[in-house]
């Protein structure tokens, strides 16, 4: 994999350039319309697919993901701007709504206005579907971007954003990237003084999102931030235990387990537990990684991972598979944990590695306390052969989304909201919150005749006023 040493480390004078040359292109971008901006995005989709090999081919190189898996990166890339290109008009459209009885004289229309230029800030680890979580969803909402990709990953930030100039000449500058160390992106937030974004979108750890959010504070910047998950899966004495297994696996070593909604932690009733660790250990087993997944992108997260499964086994966990030597570089063989405490790292802190932790639980009831125990709350499963059972435990889980039977499954609808609270964050990105996100509500009124009694006028006798007053009052206390 390389690291994008052929890249400019762009400074905050370049960053303010960009965000300029953002806000010049964005104001004949958000004049369009929106039937005219979906028809361009559009047009973008179409050649962003028809370059799938050339992305999927650099996200390869830049993560050492296997190109399989790139792939199926960009094929999200494309169902989620699709929708948001689709729907943007009927979402942030001036619509009509209800005036109430006290102004039924007046007619009430909102309608979401594009916020400017976005700042937007991604990961190494998705580096295309993740940030285009925010980036395609800002420009359909009409506004412009500038966008700091990972310093891991810069080549897929600035292909990215050469493809949208080369695919929409007459708007070649709507999206700008800019690369380099963190300090690039810090500066896009504002910390070397302000960038002139309007809102940031950032993906990372809390540990950054924190100074990010700082450098936003200073000059009221809105921020939204993803920061990763700790995410739990709940299994029931009745469920399918070979499908649960072959869920779990695929979410914990999936990327090698470097997915932010990932599986981390599995609760499992204390009658199938055992069953269940049988079927991961061998499932986890049969995985070639370097072919099944490949390696950790950023080198240092290797401790991150030892310290976890060395300090678990130190509390008193068993390895059903892997352990510290399964933690060889680049690739790392996969580990199942059980009997983790739950102060331990390996399930307090977010792994981010091909580490998953399969505990027993009584019950259920045990199982949502236990998951909800997390500072992250950004993901969650549930597996039960009673649907309606579990969407209510679903509903019980504080986590931003939960699947029923499978992982991830919200992944791949752009309909629905992602994003969590706590350690995971706040805000959302994708379905209609994702694309109210980056839009400011406009209210108008249109006065249609004259009320009976003018609430607003001095020339109203205060009598009558009263009068009207009183008689909302006596509604309100009867209904």
């Amino acid at each position: 994999m390389t690291t994008g040493t052929n890249h400019p480390a762009h400074t905050a004078e370049d960053v303010r350039a960009a965000v300029a040359r953002a806000r010049s292109a964005g104001r004949s971008w958000a004049a369009l319309g929106a039937r005219e901006r979906r028809a361009a995005l559009l047009r973008w989709k179409r050649a962003l697919a028809a370059r799938a090999d050339e992305f999927a081919q650099m996200i390869a190189s830049e993560t050492g993901k296997p190109v399989h898996d790139a792939r199926a990166e960009v094929l999200l890339t494309l169902v989620h701007l699709d929708w948001a290109a689709r729907n943007a008009r009927r979402v942030l459209g001036r619509r009509r709504v209800s005036s109430g009885l006290l102004s039924v004289h007046q007619r009430a229309t909102l309608a979401y206005r594009p916020l400017g230029v976005i700042g937007v800030i991604g990961p190494w680890n998705y580096p295309l579907y993740t940030p285009m979580g925010s980036i395609g969803y800002a420009l359909a909402a009409g506004n412009a971007v500038v966008f700091k990709p990972s310093e891991l990953t810069p080549g897929v930030g600035a292909l990215l954003a050469r493809s949208l100039g080369e695919a929409l000449p007459d708007h070649a500058d709507l999206l700008q990237a800019v690369t380099g160390p963190g300090s690039t992106g810090a500066a896009l937030a504002g910390a070397e003084g302000p960038s002139g974004v309007d809102k940031v979108a950032f993906t990372g750890s809390p540990g950054t999102a924190r100074k990010v959010a700082a450098a936003c504070a200073a000059t009221l910047t809105p921020l939204l931030a993803e920061c990763g998950g700790k995410d739990a899966v709940l299994v029931a004495a009745d469920a399918d235990l070979d499908a649960a297994a072959d869920a779990i696996v695929w979410g914990a070593m999936g990327n090698a387990g470097q997915t932010c909604a990932g599986v981390e932690r599995v609760y499992a009733v204390e009658s199938v537990h055992e069953a269940l660790c049988s079927r991961i250990v061998s499932r986890a087993r049969a995985l070639t990684p370097g072919e099944a997944y490949g390696p950790l992108t950023l080198p240092s997260q290797l401790d991150v991972v030892e310290r976890h499964v060395k300090q678990a086994l130190v509390d008193g966990a068993t390895a059903r598979l892997g352990g510290p030597d399964a933690l060889r570089a680049p690739v790392l063989g996969p580990v199942v944990l059980s009997g983790v405490p739950e102060d331990s790292p390996a399930v307090t802190e977010e792994t981010f590695g091909p580490v998953v932790v399969v505990n027993p639980v009584r019950d259920m009831d045990e199982a949502v306390k236990r998951a909800d125990a997390s500072a992250y709350s950004l993901g969650a499963a549930v597996f039960t052969r009673d649907r309606a059972a579990g969407v209510a435990l679903a509903e019980r889980l504080g986590s931003g989304a939960v699947s029923v039977n499978s992982v991830l499954g919200f992944a791949a609808i752009p309909s629905l909201p992602f994003g969590g609270a706590g350690e995971s964050g706040y805000g959302r990105i994708h379905g209609e919150e994702g694309l109210r996100a980056f839009a400011a509500p406009h209210a108008v009124t249109v006065r249609r005749f004259a009320p009976a009694v003018d609430l607003t006028s001095f020339a109203t006798p205060r009598e009558k006023v009263a009068r009207a007053v009183e008689l909302g009052r006596r509604l309100h206390a009867r209904f």
